[in-house]
């Protein structure tokens, strides 16, 4: 089924608009019609049986707006090798074998033809029987702008219009009075010539539906337009006729332009005494409305591009899945670079990077491309290192400020950080290994050459603030991705510690910059962590704070808390326990291409602990 129609710059997955293609199969007794999809899961009308009302809203009064009641095919099988998803169908009473292929552009060092806002979907048509075959393709769409989410749009569609084009319609949706560039354009085309009908019946209750269903099955040809351009939907037709033997495949291609946003995260470096003496704040635009000046030149891209973007996208897939890795590799890899092509990440106007955490269903969850979260991805350093590169350009320029301190989350759009909360020691010590990574993957010293100074303040920064006894180890109190502060040295975030030391020792070296206080301190540390954290088993915490220079700040904890604070010590430490990211600076470490940190023994014998 078509759904999770995100196209104006945020997720929005349960949109599940009445957007469908369809077959119909001329005959002497009748035609016989058919959505181009398998049957509707039962979850999707009735929710979960065994899990809750997971169910699209409005399933006790006839799931209005929904095509679920449309004839589909019987039965469908899905496999995907990415970013390429094949879908056949079956059904007895068509007479044809039918395949839907999904994907859009993805490309590695490619990073604007895979940021094009466009999919397509080619469906293959092949007779293999004795008879001649007359059939009908069509695709079909309620203008789905104007009745998605209300927070983006106006209240109503009357301002909401259907333009006819050639081989296809436009989908549009104007701004709201007060958001700039919220208007949003969503266009269909196929390659071949088609009639285009924007004139759809427009009753009440579910007439739209049930009309454009009638020509659907009637097998009407149309080229229709309202005088106003104030259809519901747009649709398009291509028949075709199959001799036996014959094959057909019909391209559609989708694309889409909403060159605003309401998205503006981030507290500024200066905030204004009052909303009046700013001039107006900028918006997240996203980087294809500086590329392209309107939805008609992306769908201009991609035909003229075509061939060259699916040829370089399955030399991919090839390439991929050619690597004969294990089954469930490939599918924890693959299934991941999905995320590369979700709202998760969105891609600003000068083309940097800017990320959440991840998705909510209608909105970015955890702004900020947060550091220590963002240090676990190794896909996009890979396949479109300039994109990762412009996250350490934000990390080390706009987020950090002369003394060092790294704002984790940063703004959007990308500004100047305001620094006004703890700095996150795995995210910021993180960030030196990345650099690192980002130095050996490009093979750019020059690059690399010119953050020298800002990685060296950062570096200074986190000893100072974390190490104020020069041992080599984190104790003062650091802050981490558990939104909370370790008290004491632990082996988690030392073995940050350890790995960006020793990124500062090779890349200083490589300059010709002194490095003597870094290597020392790694030194210091490695020994400190293999014999004082490691207990035999596994990497631990020493929880600490009586000896240390931070003060136990419990003003903000009830009399109850506070009491067991100052018994007991710092809430959410995890002491003596093994914890599942105990070394995982380690880990960074060799996949930032530093190789060992710590024993590689002790190492072994803390992960086979964890599991």
């Amino acid at each position: 089924m078509l759904g999770n129609f995100s196209t104006r710059n945020s997720p929005d997955v349960h949109l599940e608009p009445n957007v469908f293609s369809a077959i119909c199969i001329k005959g002497n007794d009748g035609n016989t019609a058919r959505v181009l999809e398998g049957q509707v899961p039962y979850h999707k009308i009735f929710g979960h049986p065994t899990v809750g009302p997971l169910g699209i809203q409005g399933m006790g009064n006839g799931l209005h707006g929904k095509n679920y009641g449309l004839p589909r095919f019987r039965d469908n099988d899905f496999s995907f090798r990415f970013p390429f998803a094949t879908v056949n169908f079956y059904d007895k009473s068509v007479p044809l074998e039918v395949k839907l292929t999904a994907w859009s552009p993805f490309i590695p060092l490619n990073e604007d033809d895979s940021s094009l806002p466009a999919a397509i979907l080619e469906y293959s048509f092949e007779n293999n029987t004795d008879k001649k075959v007359e059939a009908i393709y069509s695709f079909s769409a309620q203008n789905f702008l104007a009745t998605g989410k209300k927070n983006v749009v106006a209240p109503d569609d009357h301002d909401a219009q259907v333009y006819q084009e050639r081989n296809g319609f436009i989908l549009y949706q104007p701004s709201v009075q007060g958001k700039d560039r919220m208007h949003s354009w969503f266009m269909a085309s196929v390659d071949e010539e088609a009639f285009v009908n924007t004139d759809w019946y427009d009753g009440g209750w579910f007439d739209k539906l049930t009309m454009l269903w009638k020509n659907i099955e009637d097998g009407a040809l149309s080229n229709e337009s309202h005088k106003d351009n104030k259809s519901p939907g747009g649709s398009l037709s291509v028949p075709f006729t199959l001799a036996p033997g014959d094959s057909k495949t019909v391209r559609l291609k989708l694309a889409w332009y909403t060159p605003g946003s309401d998205i503006r995260k981030g507290r500024d470096e200066v905030e204004c005494a009052d909303s009046g003496c700013c001039p107006d704040k900028e918006n997240y635009s996203p980087w294809y409305s500086f590329r392209f000046s309107s939805v008609e030149k992306v769908m201009e891209y991609l035909t003229e591009n075509f061939k060259s973007l699916k040829e370089k996208t399955k030399d991919f897939t090839d390439s991929l899945y050619n690597l004969n890795l294990p089954e469930v590799v490939m599918d924890a890899v693959t299934s991941n670079l999905s995320i590369l092509k979700s709202p998760t990440i969105l891609r600003q106007k000068d083309g940097r990077i800017w990320a959440w955490e991840g998705c909510c269903d209608t909105g970015g969850c955890c702004y900020g491309s947060c550091t220590h979260v963002w240090n676990y991805a190794q896909a996009m350093c890979h396949l479109f290192p300039a994109l990762e590169r412009s996250m350490r350009q934000t990390e080390f320029n706009e987020s950090q400020n002369d003394e060092g301190h790294q704002a984790f989350r940063s703004s959007v759009p990308i500004r100047s950080a305001a620094h006004d909360f703890h700095a996150a020691c795995d995210g910021q010590l993180g960030g030196i290994m990345k650099m690192h990574r980002e130095w050996i993957v490009s093979d750019d010293t020059e690059w690399m050459a010119s953050y020298w100074d800002k990685m060296k303040a950062s570096m200074d920064y986190c000893i100072r603030t974390w190490d104020k006894k020069r041992e080599g180890v984190l104790k003062e109190p650091h802050h981490n991705t558990y939104d909370i502060e370790f008290w004491g040295a632990d082996g988690m975030c030392s073995s940050f510690y350890l790995g960006a030391l020793k990124a500062m020792c090779v890349m200083g070296n490589k300059l010709g910059e002194n490095t003597e206080v870094y290597n020392k301190l790694y030194e210091k540390g490695k020994v400190y962590a293999e014999t004082k954290l490691f207990n035999g088993e596994y990497f631990y915490q020493e929880t600490e704070w009586e000896s240390l220079e931070a003060v136990l700040d419990s003003s903000k904890e009830n009399d109850q808390c506070r009491k067991l604070i100052e018994k007991e010590g710092p809430k959410y430490q995890y002491g003596i326990g093994c914890i599942s990211d105990g070394v995982l600076g380690a880990w960074i470490a060799r996949v930032c291409g530093l190789g060992d940190i710590l024993d590689s023994k002790k190492v072994k014998s803390h992960l086979i602990a964890v599991y």
